[in-house]
């Protein structure tokens, strides 16, 4: 998946036990959790399981929280730091920021605060992951093409652009082939047409998203090559059965306060 796992380091338990359920009760609920109750197992298990997400509270029996957080980031400095505290001073949501860590919530941490952190926090990699968005602003590496089999080189150009807008006709000139014979081609090599084959790919990949994310269904739809989200929503209920919203609440209703 996108990320190792997450990593609290609280020592109340009843806190940890609260952060977990959000995590095991959303869509994350792929993710692996492990529970510190003091900095050192807290550095112990980051050592062990190289987590991306460090959830930590500032007051801990050991080692003061911001030295800890500091700590982190020396030993992992690609990871996010989510800190969830009573501590109310500003003076220490600015040493915080000022320190590279992610979030600065009060606790009890909210269903909303956490997922959506999560959502921020994860998105960049799971775009990256699945050439979604996070390409679109990139220079892109060019597909190759393959005259002697250019219905496979098509395949590979929708599997790196289908966030794009593709026609047949861009393809089919591409391929250095009349619309016409390319669709022919294209149907007889894949058994569906070249539109069926583009709008599968991208309900595909939009399922993860709905799956692993809590992003609108609007911005899912803009995101994975569909027109607008009416037609996605459409699109989507024909192949699946169901419709984008739907479809998430079979792996997350969770997303209320």
């Amino acid at each position: 998946m996108v990320v190792a796992g997450v990593l609290i380091i609280d020592d109340e338990a009843e806190s940890r036990q609260h952060i977990r359920l959000i995590i095991e009760e959303s869509q994350y609920n792929y993710l692996s959790i492990y529970e510190a109750g003091s900095a050192d197992r807290g550095l112990v298990l980051l050592k062990q399981n190289q987590p991306d997400i460090v959830i930590l509270d500032l007051s801990l029996p050991d080692m003061d929280g911001v030295k800890l957080g500091k700590k982190v980031l020396e030993l992992k400095p690609q990871v996010s730091i989510i800190v969830a505290t009573h501590l109310k001073m500003f003076d220490m949501v600015q040493l915080c920021m000022n320190e590279g860590f992610s979030r600065y919530f009060l606790k009890p941490l909210s269903n909303v605060e956490l997922l959506t952190s999560l959502d921020r926090l994860l998105l960049p990699n799971l775009m990256k992951e699945t050439n979604v968005l996070g390409n679109a602003g990139a220079p892109k590496k060019p597909v190759e093409i393959d005259l002697g089999n250019p219905i496979q080189s098509v395949i590979r150009y929708i599997h790196s652009h289908f966030y794009e807008p593709i026609t047949l006709n861009d393809v089919a000139d591409w391929v250095y082939l009349s619309a016409s014979h390319f669709s022919r081609l294209f149907k007889a090599e894949m058994g569906v047409t070249f539109i069926e084959y583009l709008t599968k790919y991208r309900v595909e990949q939009s399922k993860r998203l709905i799956k692993v994310t809590s992003l609108p269904i609007e911005v899912i739809a803009n995101n994975t090559g569909f027109a607008n989200a009416g037609y996605f929503a459409t699109t989507f209920k024909r192949l699946e059965g169901k419709t984008p919203t739907e479809y998430r609440s079979l792996f997350s209703g969770f997303m209320s306060e």
